[in-house]
């Protein structure tokens, strides 16, 4: 049987760790599979419960952390050429960018037969400066020249990888897009929308609009808190913003708030414009309470929110970034350019206004995101990836 060293930035909240857990369950008994990688950031809940609910049992690697640092970096590298030494893989598979340089590194310095890594976004614009990000690119197309493939997860970030930063050639680039449990948000939805609606003292006929996500300078929060602000500046007042997730960016968010004279709370009943949930792990039961859902990244891999507020039946309001056009049905949401707010604005103007219309649109995207990102279509597409790989060797 063929071994898998699966490897991961960190167990953090995120499409990440599910995909790679449907991936090292579900490949057997095809592909015996170790799956590694680093413990949550502080502002970060662990998603460990995730593997460990499929009975996977991953190795926390505690030196790995998401900022470039030497010394610990050097003895995640150490660490992880033990274990392929200690595994033998046949095939050494990264996803995301740190575990995808420590990891590929090791694993060309072991001499692993098949080196694969996935971009499930990536940092060539709006994280960094012009050098830094002139850096990253040479690195990756350093490890791009060592690894057997390169997955994609999008169309559309194939050919960034492509044409536009030159990462990798045609012949190596393989789009696999995401693939989930989306059942859970077919299931029980009356149940869970009364009671999300109960907690947060919601109204039947007040809107509840989200945004979920990490609280990082990529997701652009502002943007949502201006679009809060241009909906009462417009005359639109009956509605109630969650902000769903945790992270460094918090502060500058509440300030935002401030600056705009948005009312915020962490307090679930409390009678303001914006709540403040954190990390909400049941995802699926806030959805089914939530009416429209956004996203005002800069960047993105393929949101993750996205597909699952598809699934949810819920209409969308995004910027266009990263692969979403491949994942968005097109009658099921609006999306603006990164930098157009004006456009998100009105986006969410028109939405909130015309949301009785647009509910029979919603539901086309729950049919959609089912039948195009099951994790059984995942768990399929990469089996015939790796097998394609093996027969070369």
């Amino acid at each position: 049987m063929p071994k898998v060293l699966r490897i991961i930035n960190r167990f953090n909240i995120g499409g990440i760790t599910y995909n790679v857990s449907y991936l090292s369950k579900y490949l057997e008994p095809d592909y015996e599979t170790l799956l590694v990688g680093g413990p949550e950031e502080e502002g970060e809940d662990s998603s460990l419960y995730i593997p460990e609910g499929l009975g996977l049992k991953p190795r926390v690697l505690k030196q790995f952390q998401r900022e470039i640092n030497f010394k610990a970096d050097y003895k995640a590298y150490k660490e992880i050429k033990k274990i392929i030494s200690e595994f033998k893989p046949d095939i050494v598979h990264t996803h995301a960018s740190k575990a995808g340089a420590i990891g590929r590194l090791a694993a060309i310095h072991c001499k692993v037969p098949i080196i694969i890594h996935t971009f499930h976004g990536h940092v060539f614009h709006s994280y960094f400066g012009k050098f830094k990000t002139g850096f990253y690119k040479i690195i990756e197309r350093y490890f791009a020249r060592h690894s057997t493939a390169i997955i994609a997860i999008s169309n559309k970030q194939k050919l960034e990888l492509l044409e536009t930063f030159h990462i990798a050639p045609k012949e190596k680039i393989h789009v696999v897009p995401l693939g989930f449990d989306l059942t859970r948000f077919t299931l029980n939805i009356d149940q869970n929308r009364k009671q999300f609606r109960t907690k947060y003292n919601l109204k039947d006929d007040q809107l509840a609009i989200g945004i979920i996500g990490r609280l990082a300078p990529i997701k652009n929060h502002s943007l949502f808190i201006e679009a809060i602000a241009y909906l009462k500046e417009n005359g639109f007042t009956n509605f109630k913003g969650f902000i769903i997730g945790d992270g460094d960016t918090r502060d500058s968010i509440t300030e935002a708030c401030r600056i705009n004279n948005i009312s915020w709370s962490n307090e679930p009943s409390a009678a303001v414009d914006v709540i403040f949930t954190s990390w909400i792990t049941n995802v699926e039961w806030a959805l089914h309470g939530l009416d429209i859902v956004t996203l005002t990244s800069l960047n993105e891999g393929t949101p993750v929110s996205i597909i699952e507020a598809q699934a949810a039946g819920k209409y969308v309001v995004a910027t266009n970034v990263g692969g979403i056009e491949d994942i968005l049905h097109p009658n099921c949401g609006l999306l603006s350019c990164i930098d157009d707010k004006k456009s998100f604005m009105d986006n969410l103007l028109t939405t909130c206004v015309n949301k009785v219309n647009l509910s029979t649109s919603a539901d086309k995207g729950r049919e959609w995101a089912l039948s195009k990102f099951s994790y059984s279509r995942l768990v399929t597409d990469m089996r015939d990836l790796y097998s394609q790989l093996l027969n070369r060797t």
